[in-house]
């Protein structure tokens, strides 16, 4: 499971992922995979459900210590507790990170507020609009409908700098102008020149956003 040698004279890719290994009791869940994303490319990790998907983005993101590999971040080691890392690489793993009583609008412009951007008002408003939720703006998360919560954990990465994207199947939960969105914004920032790592099981996002695959077999 191993896309190419990262060496030559290609750019330095922005995310590598060096003979990363994970057993979970035993079973080698993800076994010795290597993986890069360069500047302006979707990387899609593909495969059924129980293939390692999921642990490869956290141990990515440092979630989960891998048990053998590395990662790298523009060539350094991506560690979860530096501010450079934090600043650079925005995840959307699940909606279980919300401030709970704190409404949809706030959670948003104190996330842009803490990243330092400028005009963080009209960036909030902006994310709002586009992910359709204005009229939840006044509410708190726990009384989101699962779609509702989505929109807003995909709202974050409209409000806040970043040149890596980390995004664990951010279709599930989406209606179909959810998912039509998803795809052209993806493919956009591509684009921008910034990077996405995703997990997925929509061929069609995979293809819109111009994602290359990398098909992922577990322990087979």
């Amino acid at each position: 499971m191993r896309d190419g040698d990262l060496g030559g004279e290609r750019p330095l890719p922005r995310l590598q992922v060096r003979g990363v290994s994970k057993t979970y009791a035993g079973r080698p869940v993800v076994p010795d995979l290597s993986l890069s994303v360069g500047a302006g490319e979707v990387v899609a990790l593909v495969g059924p459900n129980g293939v390692g998907k999921t642990t490869v983005l956290r141990c990515v993101l440092g979630v989960e210590s891998p048990d053998a590999g590395e990662v790298l971040l523009d060539g350094a080691p991506l560690r979860d507790n530096d501010p450079r890392v934090r600043r650079a690489v925005c995840a959307v793993l699940d909606d279980a990170g919300f401030y709970p009583d704190v409404t949809v609008l706030e959670h948003l412009d104190v996330l842009a507020r803490a990243h330092g951007v400028a005009d963080p008002d009209e960036l909030v408003d902006g994310a709002l609009a586009a992910l359709r939720i204005e009229h939840v703006a006044d509410q708190v998360p726990w009384t989101l409908s699962s779609g509702q919560r989505r929109r807003l954990s995909l709202a974050v990465a409209l409000v806040r700098p970043w040149t890596l994207l980390v995004l664990d199947e951010p279709e599930q939960r989406l209606d179909a102008a959810g998912r039509a969105w998803l795809t052209g914004y993806l493919a956009a920032q591509a684009s921008s020149g910034r990077s996405v790592l995703m997990a997925s099981h929509d061929a069609s996002l995979v293809a819109g956003a111009g994602a290359r695959v990398v098909e992922l077999h577990g322990d087979v």
